[in-house]
Parts: C-alpha cells; sequence; structure tokens
C-alpha cells in the first residue's frame, strides 16, 4: 500500500484507513512505533517469559563481549552499594554480590549466560546495568520485539 506524506499543520503525517489500522490491531488514541526498520503497531504485554531471558541474556552476552570481568564486578557493586543505600534491595543481590567479591570468572558467566534456573533467575535482577550504551540496549529490545 502505497500513502501520501501530506501537511498537516506545521508537520507532516499520513492518513490510514480504518481497514488498515484495525487489520493491525489499532485504533484511535492507540500509538505506532517507529523505528529504523518502519512503522508498527506497539506490542501490548511484554515479552513471554523466554523471551524475556533471552533478551537479558542477549544483554549480558553484550556486557561479557565488551567488558572485562573486574569492570563487570565493580559496577555490580557499585550498583549494589547504590540501591542497598537507597532502601532497593532482593534477596538476588546478595547473591550477586557474592559472586562478584568471589572473584570466579567462571561464577560470573555462568550467573549472567548460563541457561540453568538459577542463572535465569539471576538475570531477573541485573546488576550490571550502566555498562552498555542506550543505543545498544534499544536496538537489543528493537530486536527482542521482533
Amino acid at each position: 500500500m502505497k500513502v501520501e506524506i501530506r501537511k498537516i499543520g506545521n508537520s507532516l503525517g499520513v492518513i490510514l484507513l480504518r481497514p488498515v489500522l484495525e487489520s493491525g490491531g489499532v485504533g484511535q488514541g492507540d500509538k505506532l512505533e517507529v523505528t529504523d526498520q518502519g512503522v508498527r503497531p506497539r506490542r501490548k504485554g511484554g515479552l513471554a517469559p523466554q523471551a524475556l531471558d533471552a533478551l537479558k541474556r542477549s544483554i549480558a552476552l553484550a556486557v561479557v563481549r565488551d567488558f572485562t570481568p573486574a569492570q563487570i564486578r565493580a559496577q555490580i557493586l557499585a550498583n549494589l552499594h547504590r540501591w542497598q543505600k537507597q532502601g532497593v534491595w532482593v534477596s538476588a543481590y546478595d547473591e550477586w554480590r557474592n559472586i562478584a567479591r568471589g572473584g570466579d570468572d567462571g561464577a560470573l558467566f555462568a550467573a549472567m549466560l548460563g541457561h540453568d534456573d538459577t542463572a535465569a533467575r539471576l538475570r531477573e535482577s541485573m546488576p550490571f546495568v550502566g555498562l552498555l550504551p542506550q543505543p545498544e540496549v534499544r536496538r537489543l529490545h528493537e530486536e527482542a520485539s521482533g
């Protein structure tokens, strides 16, 4: 389908036929997502649990690819210290702190990249956020959203 870009006030826009919007499951007041890959309806409800863990694992893999274990440990400990001072704490953070302080690269990589239930549970509370640039994180989210 070809649509014409028109002047709308001081902006440019397009008019889409109602059946086209309905086929995408959107209507008046809903939002469309504009990416470098095109325009699509925003996803509702987030990712399924397995897809969410795959996203978190891909973020962890990017961190492991771009940073040394020492840099990752430093970020983990800095985030945990800040979060504890703010009163934001879950039991998984105790486990992450022990992993970061332990100095065992294998244990660190197993927690970040493992396929087992423990690694998946720990990735639900990733304390190594802040290492990757935001455009990289956004790209990984867009890839996971398909």
